[in-house]
């Protein structure tokens, strides 16, 4: 199998602990390239976790995570996993982006000044070729005109949507989405829920930690219930969230729905 063929994520027997308590225990998934996966669970399941393992914002402590063939966090010597370089882990991340249930918006800079911050500091780029991008990724969440604004000035809504566009800035392969409407109002989860089905139909892998079904439903390729730090079901979000097999996503989903 080539690299091309190779899932864009594989999640290999993951294992992570904090002291005595197992958060994920033996997780194995596979997430094509383009795909959208939905994982939804009750809270402390380890679904948070797991997407920081992806990006190795978490160490595992056990198990590995491939993105397109390439082991995140660790080269393989042999039969043994050795911890890459944190420059190493750094260029891995960059290709990862990563949206959290707080948006994490830099309140001393404009809107534009922080989409363009990690491409102008991080991937080198000049100004002159960061802005027009972001300016394109501004319209494409349809916040042209706030480029100036400062982040204390938007709505909840609006800065998750800066911050999708900031991730966006640094050409990320795979976008990791940790409950990104969590902390908005009601009223505001819609505008954040159609930003992320466009993106979708680019074709971008996107793994979302949610509770919203709707959006599952719609807008995702695979639904996965974590429970218990364990893969519990997989499947196809319609006939999964019609008709789970496994009695604790039934009782789960029948809270939701």
């Amino acid at each position: 199998m080539t690299a091309s063929e190779k899932p864009m994520v594989s999640v290999v027997e993951l294992e992570k602990r904090f002291g005595d308590n197992v958060v994920l225990d033996g997780i194995n998934l596979e997430i094509e390239k383009g795909q959208v996966a939905c994982i939804i669970g009750p809270s402390g399941s380890g679904k948070s976790t797991l997407l920081r393992c992806i990006n190795h914002l978490e160490c595992p402590d056990g198990g590995y995570i491939e993105v397109e063939g390439e082991i995140i966090g660790y080269e393989r010597k042999g039969d043994v996993l050795k911890q890459l370089p944190n420059r190493a882990i750094q260029q891995q991340r960059r290709e990862i982006g990563m949206v959290f249930q707080r948006f994490n918006l830099f309140p001393h800079l404009t809107v534009l000044e922080n989409i363009i911050e990690g491409p102008v500091g991080i991937l080198r780029e000049s100004k002159r070729e960061a802005i027009p991008t972001a300016e394109d990724l501004l319209n494409k969440v349809g916040l042209s005109a706030k480029r100036d604004a400062y982040p204390n000035t938007l709505s909840g809504g609006q800065q998750q949507r800066v911050a999708i566009a900031r991730s966006l800035a640094m050409k990320p392969k795979l976008m990791l989405f940790d409950e990104p409407t969590s902390a908005l109002d009601p009223e505001l989860v819609g505008e954040v829920l159609s930003v992320m089905k466009r993106l979708a139909l680019t074709g971008m892998t996107m793994i979302v930690v949610t509770h919203e079904i709707g959006f599952a439903r719609e807008v995702g390729d695979k639904l996965i219930f974590v429970d218990g730090g364990k893969v519990v079901e997989t499947g196809k979000p319609a006939e999964m969230i019609a008709n789970p097999q496994e009695p604790r996503t039934r009782d789960f989903l029948s809270h939701l729905l």
